[in-house]
C-alpha cells in the first residue's frame, strides 16, 4: 500500500461556524498530512481557504494501493466529514480529488 496526499477543492455556499469547523477538522484529523514528511515540508494543513473567497481546500493522507482507490477513499473520507459537520454537496459541493504528492510505502 502506498500512502498517498491528495487535494480536494470545494466552495461553501453557506457560512461555516466555528462549531461546524472544529467539527469538520475532527473529522479529518486522523488523515492529517502532517503525518508525512511531504505534509510538514510542504506546511499543509487539513482545511484551508483562498484568501477573501467561499472557496476552500482539503489536504488529506490515504493509504491505497493505487491512485484511483486512492482519490475514492479521499472523496468518501471528505464527504463525511462535511456531512458530520452539517454540510452537504448542496452547501460545500467538492471538486475533483487530486493527488498531490505520494509520500512512500
Amino acid at each position: 500500500m502506498t500512502v498517498y496526499l491528495v487535494t480536494i477543492p470545494g466552495t461553501l455556499l453557506t457560512e461555516l461556524t466555528p462549531e461546524a469547523r472544529t467539527r469538520l477538522v475532527s473529522a479529518l484529523r486522523p488523515a492529517d498530512p502532517r503525518g508525512t514528511e511531504l505534509g510538514v515540508a510542504e506546511d499543509l494543513d487539513i482545511l484551508s481557504f483562498y484568501s477573501g473567497s467561499s472557496a476552500f481546500a482539503l489536504h488529506v493522507e490515504v493509504e491505497a494501493s493505487d491512485t484511483s482507490s486512492a482519490v475514492d477513499k479521499a472523496r468518501d473520507l471528505a464527504s463525511s466529514a462535511l456531512h458530520g459537520a452539517g454540510l452537504d454537496s448542496g452547501t460545500a459541493p467538492l471538486g475533483d480529488p487530486v493527488i498531490t504528492g505520494i509520500a512512500g510505502e
